[in-house]
C-alpha cells in the first residue's frame, strides 16, 4: 500500500519557459531534388538578462537539439527525427523527447498541407540568437552564414 504520493519522473527535455521564449519560423522550399519541402527553424531570441550570454544561448539550443535526436551539421547525411511531428487539425505540434511539452509551430495551409502529405519537415536549430521579429532577409543571411560558418544542426523531423 502506497502511503505517499509519487513523485512524477524529472524531466531531462526543455521546460515551457524555454520553449515558449524561442523564435519560430516555418517556410516552404525547395530540396536539392527540386522538390517542395517544409522547412522549421528554432533560435534563441537575443538574451534580456545579463545570464543570457552567447554561451548560455548556446548551451539551451543545443539542449533543445539534443532532445530531438542526432542533429547533424549542413554537410553531414541528414538525421532522421521520427515521430517528433504531430499534425492535428490545422495545428502542427514538435515533440521534444524527455518533455512532457510540445512546440505549437507557425503555420499557414500550404504548409501545414506539405506536411501531411509527406509526413517529414526539415529541422533546422540556429545556436546563435535571433530575434523574431527579423525581416526575411536577415532571417536568409542568418541562414547563410551559419550554414558558411557550420553553426546550423539539421535534421528531418517525421510524423508518426
Amino acid at each position: 500500500m502506497l502511503t505517499r504520493p509519487l513523485a512524477p519522473a524529472p524531466s531531462t527535455g526543455p521546460g515551457p519557459s524555454l520553449l515558449f521564449s524561442l523564435s519560430t519560423w516555418t517556410w516552404s522550399g525547395p530540396r536539392p531534388d527540386g522538390q517542395d519541402t517544409a522547412h522549421i527553424l528554432l533560435v534563441h531570441p537575443p538574451g534580456r538578462a545579463s545570464h543570457d550570454t552567447p554561451a548560455a544561448i548556446e548551451a539551451r539550443m543545443r539542449h533543445i537539439a539534443a532532445s530531438l535526436g542526432p542533429l547533424v551539421g549542413a554537410d553531414d547525411a541528414i538525421a532522421d527525427l521520427d515521430g517528433c511531428l504531430r499534425v492535428i487539425g490545422s495545428r502542427v505540434l514538435l515533440k521534444f523527447g524527455g518533455s512532457r511539452y510540445g512546440l505549437r509551430l507557425p503555420t499557414h495551409p500550404g504548409w501545414t498541407d506539405l506536411i501531411t502529405r509527406r509526413g517529414q519537415a526539415v529541422l533546422i536549430i540556429g545556436p546563435d540568437p535571433l530575434p523574431q521579429s527579423a525581416t526575411a532577409g536577415r532571417l536568409d543571411t542568418y541562414l547563410d552564414a551559419g550554414r558558411a560558418a557550420d553553426r546550423l544542426l539539421f535534421g528531418l523531423a517525421h510524423t508518426p
